[in-house]
């Protein structure tokens, strides 16, 4: 659940796990290459499907190899060769949850990429200083109390659904607490379907408060965050090297090593051996 680097690292983690997993991804960015698309074409925002996909890829595809690659000239200049042809069949379909699907039988993608909502939304923020339309716009505020989308009756794909409803284990997150996971938690179908779930769902936190998102935020706001969203995980996970891992908590916590190398992002074996061992 979410979108992003962070999703795509969960989806890499839980597909050593399982072959039978799921990405609800949001739809929700206007930023960067999928924000010029959006403008030009009406088309939902393909870049966390795109990263999505290329995470459960066959990595001897050669589609795959190109599908992160971006060209460097004229108009073009900025675009994902993935973008391009998540956009091209979205205009020519007219259906989102059909494009996502035969990219990524031709990716021999193992595994379900489906975009959170049937069509593109934008996010919406509650803030302070009033409220802020856009994803990029919402990620350069700091006082968000609350998101939602618009359309706000935007229907979420039966497939997300069914996936969340029927999952043995869910993995909120990592990634942006407002613009990445909870953009995607907060489509009502989506959020309707985590209430109703009987699958263990278990928030990644992030490694650090994100500036200015969720500058300032212990893991307890991060928590009150998504309660306020009505999405209610059974633990939390944070890394052991984490400024969160020493705070306290009102759900159950799982404090484990699963910080990469660099101390950026989230190790996929590591991620993968944390979440397994939360099972036992």
């Amino acid at each position: 659940m979410g979108g992003g680097h962070g999703t795509a690292v969960s989806l890499r983690a839980l597909r050593l796990i399982s072959r039978e997993v799921t990405g609800v991804v949001s739809v929700a960015d206007d930023g960067g290459s999928t924000g010029r698309l959006r403008a030009m074409l009406n088309v939902a925002a393909v870049g966390d499907l795109r990263k999505c996909l290329c995470a459960l890829a066959d990595p001897e595809n050669p589609l795959t190899a190109s599908f992160e690659h971006r060209f460097t000239v004229g108009e073009l200049t900025g675009h994902a060769v993935g973008n391009l042809l998540l956009v091209g069949l979205i205009d020519a379909t007219g259906n989102l949850e059909e494009s996502v699907r035969a990219i990524a039988q031709v990716m021999g993608v193992t595994g379900t990429i489906v975009p959170a909502s049937c069509e593109g939304v934008v996010l919406v923020a509650s803030t302070e200083e009033g409220p802020t339309r856009g994803q990029t716009s919402v990620a350069k505020a700091s006082s968000i109390r609350k998101i939602s989308v618009d359309p706000p009756n935007a229907a979420a794909p039966t497939v997300a659904v069914e996936a969340i409803e029927n999952a043995q284990l869910l993995l909120i997150g990592p990634g942006s607490l407002f613009t990445s996971v909870l953009a995607a938690c907060v489509v009502p179908g989506i959020t309707q379907a985590l209430a109703g779930t009987r699958g263990r769902k278990i928030y990644v936190a992030n490694l650090r408060p994100e500036n200015p998102e969720t500058a300032g935020f212990t893991l307890q706001d991060h928590v009150d965050a998504l309660l306020r969203h009505a999405v209610v995980p059974d633990a939390v996970l944070v890394d052991t090297s984490s400024v969160f891992a020493e705070q306290p908590c009102s759900l159950p916590l799982i404090v484990a090593d699963v910080v990469g190398r660099n101390g950026m992002v989230h190790d996929v074996q590591k991620l993968s051996q944390a979440v397994m061992a939360s099972l036992l």
